[in-house]
């Protein structure tokens, strides 16, 4: 009982480091992570990061892996919920919108900030950012095929080009959100992808109208 309360605790110790590993480096990057920061944020003593990572590199590569857990239950789940198809695509889209309006991460998007961190950085932390990026797009691309195969996108739809304009829609709102039209960002983004698919849906019906 001992040791299972030891590794209970050891686990929420690192669930909690990384947590606030994952929302500081949506400001400041994975390379600007400090243990000495982490340590204070999360009570943590700079030894005990010793207990869990080597070394700064398995920290970061842990923060990719956290993000993507938090970013799969936060937008990926809650969007499977709605009926496949074009529906499903669009909630989607608006899990997004969902997760940076409310503020869970105070930079908005850590993919957004570690991918322009490590486009040109070769190495195990550049290669996991992009195979995360690689992923997402590719489960957008096999949402918009669903929806091709079901009748509900047109059949000319090309899934990887449609996959990429949602994507690039969905990060423009976190800098336009904050450099530029703030709240009217979301409503310019949500407006876009759905104005988008009603296009290409040959029932329209099946998306909200605004």
């Amino acid at each position: 009982m001992t040791t299972d309360g030891r590794r209970l605790r050891g686990l929420r110790s690192r669930e909690a480091i990384l947590e606030q590993a994952v929302s500081l480096a949506s400001i400041e990057g994975l390379n600007g992570l400090s243990l000495g920061r982490l340590a204070t944020a999360t009570g943590t003593s700079k030894s005990g990061f010793f207990s869990h990572w080597q070394d700064k590199e398995e920290l970061q590569l842990d923060a990719v892996e956290w993000a993507v857990r938090q970013w799969t239950e936060a937008v990926v789940a809650p969007a499977m919920q709605a009926p496949p198809g074009v529906r499903r695509l669009f909630a989607l889209h608006e899990a997004r919108l969902k997760f940076y309006g409310d503020g869970v991460l105070p930079g908005g998007c850590f993919f957004f900030s570690v991918q322009a961190e490590f486009d040109d950085r070769p190495g195990a932390v550049r290669d996991r950012v992009s195979r995360a990026l690689h992923d997402w797009l590719g489960f957008i691309r096999r949402l918009v095929g669903e929806a091709v195969a079901l009748g509900e996108l047109d059949g000319s739809v090309d899934p990887a080009q449609l996959a990429y304009e949602i994507d690039a829609l969905g990060e423009m709102i976190v800098l336009h959100s904050r450099l530029h039209d703030g709240p009217a960002a979301y409503v310019h983004g949500r407006r876009a992808v759905l104005q988008r698919l009603r296009a290409l849906c040959p029932d329209p019906a099946l998306l909200p109208e605004d």
